[in-house]
C-alpha cells in the first residue's frame, strides 16, 4: 500500500487508516487517493463513502475527500464545539416553535444530520443523527444552497423541487421553512 504502511494483519481496517492518513494533509481526489494509498479504484471508492458516512472523510464542492468532523469530534475527546455551542439553540427552537430541529452539515452533494432535538409532545420528525438526505428539498437544502459555492448550485439546482427564486430570500431573511417538500404534510 502507499505511503503509510501500518499493517495491523486486519486487511480492510488498515486500508481504511490509509486512506485516512493519505487525505489528513490536503484534500484529494479518487483518483489521487488510489495513487496514494495504491488501493484498486473500486476498493478507495467504497472505503471512502464508507468513512464519508461515518463523518470520517467529508467530500468538497470539487469532490475532493478531506477528513471529516468525527475525526474532530474524536481528537476533541468526542466534544464538538459546534453541536455544544447549537445544543442550547436548538432547544430554544424546539420550546419556541414546538416542532422538531436538526442540525445538518454538508457533505458532498448531499447533507448529514449532525444533531436532533424533539418536542417533548405533539409530532415528532426524527430524523436520525447520520441520514443523509438530500439537497433537493427542505428548508436546510435552501440554507445549504443559498449560502454555497456557485459549483454546489450548479450541480444541484436543476434537479430541487422548489422555486429557486426562494434562495434570494433566505440569503436576506436569514431564515428558510419548507412545507410538505420532503415528506407530504410535514412544514
Amino acid at each position: 500500500m502507499g505511503q503509510y504502511s501500518a499493517v495491523s494483519g486486519i486487511k480492510v481496517l488498515d486500508r481504511a487508516v490509509a486512506i485516512m492518513m493519505a487525505v489528513a494533509p490536503h484534500p484529494l481526489s479518487l483518483t489521487e487517493l488510489c495513487e496514494t494509498t495504491g488501493l484498486p479504484r473500486a476498493t478507495a471508492h467504497r472505503l471512502a463513502t464508507a468513512l464519508e458516512t461515518h463523518r470520517i472523510l467529508a467530500r468538497g464542492d470539487d469532490g475532493r475527500w478531506t477528513t471529516g468532523t468525527a475525526l474532530t469530534s474524536l481528537g476533541t475527546g468526542g466534544r464538538d464545539q459546534l453541536l455544544d455551542a447549537a445544543r442550547p439553540v436548538m432547544s430554544d427552537l424546539v420550546d419556541v416553535t414546538g416542532e422538531s430541529v436538526q442540525l445538518y452539515q454538508l457533505t458532498g452533494t448531499s447533507r448529514t444530520c449532525v444533531a436532533a432535538q424533539e418536542p417533548p409532545v405533539g409530532l415528532q420528525n426524527t430524523v436520525p443523527v447520520g441520514s443523509q438526505l438530500a439537497l433537493t428539498s427542505g428548508s436546510a437544502a435552501k440554507v445549504f444552497l443559498a449560502f454555497g459555492s456557485p459549483q454546489l448550485r450548479e450541480t444541484i439546482l436543476p434537479q430541487v423541487t422548489f422555486d429557486p427564486e426562494e434562495l434570494g430570500d433566505v440569503e436576506k431573511q436569514r431564515l428558510s421553512e419548507s412545507v410538505a417538500e420532503r415528506e407530504l404534510g410535514l412544514a
